[in-house]
């Protein structure tokens, strides 16, 4: 399977691409902890059905040690026990956030709140810019058909 077009090879498709990934490492350096960043990117895949984007961060959580049960039990992180309280706020804002056309109105006051229990002004800020640079990857890869499965942890540092 080859992706319809080659985000990398097009001078043009490529300098968004870079954008991207430098507004990205503003996000990593937002004082939000490496491990919840990977489970969003992981849920947010998961619900938007990015297969590169799962098998990157999948491969990338785990090569900085992330638990085999947690990447396991990301897509059912509400019964699972694994997630401190602050994952947990983490992942129903990027639930929310990536879901936000299903509800009236946007993220829900209360998950909003919820998060800001756990995180400061600057960890929020670069929680919902993950958010939107994680749907902004995926939506990209799912039109383009990106494959999944190739990805080496580090490939794009």
């Amino acid at each position: 399977m080859n992706a319809r077009l080659n985000l990398l090879g097009d001078p043009q498709a490529a300098e968004v691409v870079k954008h991207l990934v430098a507004a990205g490492k503003v996000v990593t350096d937002s004082g939000l902890p490496t491990a919840t960043q990977e489970l969003v990117k992981i849920r947010a895949s998961q619900i938007n059905g990015c297969g590169f984007c799962l098998d990157m961060h999948v491969k990338e959580a785990a090569h900085a040690g992330e638990t085999a049960t947690r990447l396991h039990l990301v897509a059912a992180w509400r019964e699972a026990t694994v997630f401190t309280d602050a994952e947990r706020a983490a992942l129903e804002l990027a639930e929310q956030g990536t879901r936000i056309a299903d509800a009236a109105g946007g993220v829900p006051d209360e998950v909003w709140a919820n998060a800001a229990k756990h995180y400061d002004e600057r960890q929020l800020a670069g929680l919902v810019f993950l958010i939107g640079l994680i749907n902004a990857f995926n939506r990209m890869n799912v039109i383009i058909q990106q494959p999944a499965g190739g990805y080496r942890p580090g490939q794009f540092a």
